[in-house]
């Protein structure tokens, strides 16, 4: 498959290149206009992007701006480690509708899902899953991967030959990261830190050297696999399509495309500085696209909307592009 990278296009000694060709394909070039207005959306914004978009039918042409480029995954692992478990399911390692007591006041913080509840919750892993993408339910992730292990994630990475990925741990272990590079004494305090514009901060979540990182191509080649059946069986892959399009978020890829009969099914993931969706957008009678869209603002304020809809802006530009009759 061809590539076309906007990093390191459109500059006057190089106005565009096309990649070399796989298996005989030849690609039509991608306007540098789409990919000069990607840039300038992420520094309109005030952010560092990285962006990688295709079909999801194989057929070549591809845009990319750093996509090859290793970043931090935040909670875009969560999509990772529902297909591992979806894996297990489909092999019988695992029962979906096995039933587990949850006490919020044992689990991971967040501000969704079982960590805002007040009493003890009883749920079947199915549902656990369910709350981990629709909601982004942090404690819901860690108990899952508690279940799952990480190990079947790494194989499931390796697997599918993503070289560029590496899940390191769950939400649990990036917040005990973060209260240890903070110097601070809980979850919160090292959240209050990292939103201080008046600190510099250099923390290991920041950096896909040392924490769970991937690249923009690699997930969007997950979502054409995941979308193409390759990944999980019938079952697993409409579950997951399922649980997907039900995100509730609509302030990022979602943004870009509020037309009627657009469906978008996404993951978002946020630390700080870090704010990510990869998602696969369907119009009506043409070939889904897969687009990944990885951030980092240059301010560290919690809310930062002119990011989030830059990342909706960004994808909808590279979807357009891309955007062809089945």
């Amino acid at each position: 498959m061809t590539r076309f990278d906007a990093s390191t296009a459109g500059s006057r000694d190089d106005p565009g290149r096309i990649g070399p060709s796989v298996a005989g394909y030849g690609v039509p070039r991608i306007p540098e206009s789409a990919t000069a207005r990607i840039r300038a959306v992420f520094a309109d914004a005030g952010c560092v992007g990285w962006l990688h978009a295709r079909r999801c039918d194989g057929s070549p042409g591809e845009i990319s701006l750093g996509g090859h480029d290793r970043v931090v995954i935040a909670s875009v692992y969560k999509l990772l480690l529902l297909a591992a478990f979806l894996r297990q399911v489909d092999g019988g390692l695992i029962d979906p509708a096995g039933r587990l007591t949850i006490d919020p006041t044992e689990c991971t913080p967040g501000p969704t899902g079982i960590a805002a509840l007040q009493d003890p919750v009883t749920l079947s892993r199915r549902d656990l899953a369910t709350s981990m993408m629709t909601v982004s339910d942090n404690a819901a992730a860690d108990v899952l991967l508690g279940e799952v292990g990480l190990a079947a994630v790494a194989e499931l990475v390796r697997e599918l030959d993503l070289s560029g990925t590496r899940i390191v741990g769950g939400t649990a272990d990036q917040h005990r990261s973060l209260v240890r590079d903070t110097d601070t004494h809980s979850t919160a305090e090292a959240f209050a830190a990292l939103a201080d514009n008046d600190e510099a901060w250099t923390v290991s979540a920041y950096d896909p050297s040392y924490a769970s990182a991937t690249t923009a191509e690699e997930m969007t080649r997950f979502l054409w696999k995941l979308w193409a059946g390759e990944i999980l069986s019938t079952a697993g892959t409409e579950f997951a399509r399922t649980v997907m399009s039900k995100q509730v978020w609509p302030h990022r890829i979602a943004a870009g495309f509020p037309h009627r009969g657009a469906l978008v099914a996404g993951k978002t993931g946020t630390i700080g500085v870090i704010r990510n969706e990869v998602a696969v957008i369907e119009f009506p009678g043409e070939t889904p696209v897969a687009v990944a869209v990885f951030t980092r603002a240059a301010r560290a304020d919690p809310m930062l909307p002119v990011v989030d809809a830059a990342i909706g802006e960004a994808a909808r530009i590279a979807v357009t592009e891309l955007r062809r009759p089945r």
